[in-house]
């Protein structure tokens, strides 16, 4: 397949708003963000006014718009990083990109600073290589190319439906790492993207992503929620389950997904020893939840993401449920959100 072209008006940036006071945040990002729509949902436990400087063309979502479009009952679904969802729900574009507001641009080897957004466009647009891993990295990237020995019936590759940045500063890693190594910090710039093999399970952190919404948007889903979950990145596994998710979904439909650039640099934020007391539970039962999806198949009346997420929350029920009830409620959540989707869907 040959590369999409993607416009600016295509792409929606979901913004998930802990912190009421996003001046900084913004500004740091104005060169990047500003000829894009940007959708801002506000933590519905955050206190004060949203400050968001002049500039840039963006709706806003508050408590009140998340109780009034699924209901009170549901609105603690969209808590702490994960109203970010609501952004995803609500978007009309075809392409979403999520940026958390602890991130600031990073700046490549050369010292220039990277436009995170550019590059992500770039690995949606160009192909994915999931069913042969080429050595030379992404074959579609500047410089690089098939190496001897791709078979040319592969080369043309597949849609890209995701692709996952990285941070430099403070790394993703989980509270156990964090806390036993706090001095701990992510310096390495590697100037490389890599389609994740079909097959092969990854975590997936929400804080620098993006994605086409046509083809997944569905399975990118709040449902994983732990008894103790906090509201920062160490004290939640909400998005690492979608993550697996995500990807059982795209290698059943015959999607590619890329990581690497781009970067972020991610500010300090949290306390891993007390995050720890909250993400433990979720550590140990990751230990249960790899084996699942890596044995998850999927059958062929699977045609579309929403089909493909009732399947897998049925066999959540049923292989998983009876080991802890958290995996009850994460498949009675995974429906609900389909349910969801579809509603918004037909309203828009």
């Amino acid at each position: 397949m040959s590369q999409v072209s993607i416009r600016d008006d295509e792409v929606d940036i979901v913004i998930a708003a802990i912190e009421p006071d996003l001046t900084s945040f913004l500004e740091e990002w104005r060169a990047i963000f500003s000829r894009f729509h940007l959708i801002i949902i506000k933590d519905p436990d955050v206190k004060g006014e949203l400050k968001i400087p002049g500039g840039f063309n963006y709706d806003t979502y508050t408590k009140a718009d998340i109780q009034q479009i699924i209901g009170p009952s549901n609105a603690a679904t969209f808590s702490g990083y994960s109203c970010r969802y609501f952004g995803y729900l609500l978007s009309k574009k075809k392409y979403i990109i999520s940026i958390d507001d602890d991130c600031i641009p990073a700046k490549d080897t050369k010292g220039i600073q990277v436009d995170a957004i550019s590059q992500h466009i770039n690995n949606l647009s160009t192909p994915a290589t999931p069913f042969f891993f080429n050595t030379l990295y992404d074959p579609f990237c500047k410089g690089a190319d098939f190496v001897r020995g791709y078979p040319f019936s592969l080369r043309s590759g597949v849609s890209c439906a995701l692709s996952c940045g990285l941070w430099l500063n403070l790394a993703d890693l989980d509270a156990p790492t964090q806390a036993l190594k706090p001095e701990l910090r992510n310096t390495r710039y590697v100037d490389a993207v890599l389609t994740v093999p079909a097959r092969a399970m990854m975590p997936l952190s929400g804080i620098n992503i993006a994605f086409d919404r046509e083809l997944v948007g569905p399975a990118l889903l709040p449902s994983f929620k732990l008894a103790k979950e906090g509201k920062f990145r160490w004290e939640t596994v909400e998005d690492v389950w979608t993550g697996m998710c995500v990807k059982v979904v795209c290698d059943h439909l015959g999607y590619g997904v890329k990581t690497g650039l781009p970067y972020v640099w991610r500010k300090e934020r949290g306390d891993a020893i007390e995050s720890l007391k909250k993400e433990w539970e979720g550590v140990k039962l990751m230990e249960e939840v790899v084996p699942f999806f890596q044995s998850m198949k999927l059958t062929p009346a699977a045609k579309t993401a929403e089909d493909c997420v009732i399947e897998i929350a049925a066999a959540v029920k049923e292989q998983l449920g009876r080991i802890d009830p958290v995996f009850t409620r994460a498949a009675d959540s995974m429906v609900e959100w389909v349910q969801l989707w579809k509603t918004v869907k037909t309203r828009t």
